[in-house]
């Protein structure tokens, strides 16, 4: 973990269960005791994970909306830090960002699936209107073997986009 993680509580020993995660996590991790402070955090510094207290959470409900719309890419997590202790609560952030991870990598692999798509219909795009131009009868010697060229090059790249990628 590179990013720090933002912990928004009021409670007494916060600094004790920070530093119980950071070791845990491998991860700074940053206390803020208001929502104010956090807002400053949030503007400060991106964080991979921002958990927030769950009784500021129920006292300042719209307060809570404000730091998660600037959370930005952060995890968001509720926590009772009243019950938790700081081994729970640095298992809930590991799950969070493994979740991510996972979400991330399905996006990574669905973006490069339709980028792959829309490169080989571009692809055959070419070809055929490559073909298709071969077939003009007033194409010149000059254009006709730069054609050639390009549905030689348009047709081993269809076949390497073809082919199952490891």
């Amino acid at each position: 973990m590179n990013q720090p993680i933002l912990m928004i509580t009021s409670l007494a020993g916060a600094e004790n269960c920070a530093s119980a995660m950071a070791r845990q996590l491998g991860s700074p991790v940053e206390i803020a005791a208001t929502r104010k402070a956090a807002l400053i955090a949030l503007r400060r510094c991106e964080y991979s994970v921002v958990v927030v207290d769950e009784a500021i959470a129920e006292s300042d409900p719209s307060g809570t909306e404000l730091i998660w719309k600037y959370a930005g890419l952060a995890v968001p997590l509720q926590v009772n830090f009243a019950i938790s202790g700081a081994t729970r609560v640095a298992r809930e952030v590991r799950s969070a960002l493994n979740r991510r991870e996972q979400e991330q990598s399905l996006a990574m692999r669905a973006a490069a699936s339709t980028i792959e798509n829309e490169l080989k219909s571009t692809v055959t795009g070419l070809l055929l209107q490559s073909q298709l131009a071969l077939a003009e009868p007033s194409a010149s010697p000059m254009l006709t073997e730069k054609l050639k060229l390009m549905v030689e090059l348009a047709g081993n790249l269809r076949q390497q986009l073809a082919r199952p990628q490891a």
